[in-house]
């Protein structure tokens, strides 16, 4: 399971530079060898006026590309670039060795007009473009367990890149632990979506950026699309809340489901989803206590704990 790249800011930036009529160059990682230090799929977008975001090395060839853009945007045709990151390159780059990568090049004229369509999708997309003419095709429902690569088709070489949906993270409990890690998931990346039918959680003033459904957890769950990209966390304390929760939590694909408190409340909890009919295997899949042992105190120390043991679970695999 590949986690989404960090595309969607890049977009972001690519429709606000447009909007303010200014020309952009795009640069995106297409095949990698050894250690290389970002993903295929990775962009760098350069403006006229000299401004970046994103990355396509972590550093150690970022400027022959941006001359690279330079030149397309002044009109030079779309090309790949190679580099070998060499030994002395990677370390700096924060690797432990060298590697290869190839960066194509090209103006962002032929996908400006996916940009609306691109941001606004729900769906994982996938992104075709033509090495040789820059020609872009845009696919909506992009298989997020295919990769993005370069492909040869009719003569043609052609990159089809993958643009997974952030992850998405439901949160139960509009608590201390959530005003974390709701700045912590938008850092991240991650869409959050927070739960909470207590008025005095749930008030507009404690979360300035998401509004906090007041439905009751199990109904609030069920009206979201629970994906294998979905994960679930309890933070209230309350098992009205929480069990509920967990119920529906435990009939869909979520590939992270935790919930807060002790190993004792841990265990009374598993004890009362056991009576609603759930199998050792299926209460298996909850992490409790929610998050990873780095001896969090604070509210912010237990919500980066959540959220590391969330991408380590994406990562790495892991369900309990």
């Amino acid at each position: 399971m590949s986690m989404s790249a960090d595309w969607k800011p890049i977009w972001e930036k690519m429709q606000a530079w447009q909007a303010q009529g200014l020309k952009v160059a795009l640069a995106t990682v297409v095949e990698t060898w050894g250690s290389s230090p970002r993903a295929v799929g990775s962009y760098l977008i350069l403006n006229e006026q000299g401004h970046m975001e994103g990355s396509v090395s972590g550093g150690c060839v970022e400027g022959a590309v941006i001359a690279a853009l330079e030149a397309v945007m002044a009109g030079g045709a779309p090309k790949i670039l190679e580099f070998t990151v060499t030994q002395d390159a990677a370390w700096e780059a924060g690797l432990s060795c060298g590697g290869r990568i190839k960066v194509f090049v090209e103006p962002c004229k032929q996908k400006l007009c996916f940009i609306e369509e691109i941001l606004a999708s729900e769906t994982d997309l996938c992104l075709t473009t033509d090495i040789a003419t820059g020609a872009t095709t845009l696919l909506k429902g992009g298989d997020p367990a295919g990769k993005s690569q370069l492909v040869q088709k009719d003569k043609a070489t052609l990159f089809e890149n993958i643009l997974v949906q952030p992850l998405k993270l439901l949160v139960v409990g509009a608590v201390h632990i959530t005003q974390a890690m709701e700045q912590m998931a938008k850092t991240l990346g991650v869409d959050i979506a927070i739960i909470d039918p207590r008025p005095a959680f749930a008030h507009e003033d404690r979360f300035l950026n998401v509004k906090v459904d007041t439905s009751w957890p199990d109904d609030a769950l069920k009206a979201h699309e629970i994906t294998s990209g979905t994960a679930v966390v309890t933070l209230t304390h309350d098992p009205k809340l929480d069990d509920a929760a967990l119920a529906v939590a435990l009939r869909t694909p979520a590939f992270y489901i935790a919930s807060l408190g002790s190993r004792k409340t841990h265990a009374a909890r598993l004890e009362r989803l056991s009576v609603l009919g759930f199998t050792e295997a299926e209460l298996a899949r909850i992490h409790g206590p929610a998050g990873l042992n780095i001896g969090a105190k604070t509210p912010a120390e237990i919500a980066l704990s959540v959220l590391a043991e969330m991408v380590a679970c994406y990562r790495l695999g892991g369900g309990k």
